[in-house]
């Protein structure tokens, strides 16, 4: 079952997509700021990270950056999760290292397609 980390500060948004996740046959490990991302990335690698850009402690452009430059974490695949929805909030996400960006309120669908591309589960 792959792991996921959901890096999100938003109960209710946090509380809703790892049951979604969850039912979907993932096994989901939570986190509610930046910096608790980073360290349970370091404790127990996950499979795939899905990352809030908007957090405190660390935000989410930080935490991709910081990941990306740490030998040890960079292939940890990294979706940016935003209500941002400009063309150059992607870019943004993806020049600080995410590897995909996905844009709240979650689609599902859309976000499992994406999820199961960069673990390889999907051509």
């Amino acid at each position: 079952m792959p792991k996921v980390l959901l890096v999100e500060d938003n109960e209710m948004n946090r509380d809703m997509l790892s049951r979604r996740l969850q039912r979907k046959g993932y096994e989901v490990v939570l986190a509610v700021d930046g910096q608790q991302g980073i360290d349970l990335c370091r404790a127990d690698p996950p499979d795939i990270l899905l990352l809030d850009m908007s957090l405190p402690v660390k935000d989410g452009w930080q935490v991709a950056s910081e990941m990306k430059a740490d030998s040890a974490l960079r292939d940890i695949p990294i979706i940016a999760l935003t209500a941002h929805a400009m063309a150059d909030d992607r870019q943004r996400a993806l020049q600080a290292g995410c590897d995909d960006y996905d844009t709240k309120p979650v689609d599902l669908p859309r976000l499992l397609t994406k999820i199961q591309r960069l673990l390889g589960q999907v051509e």
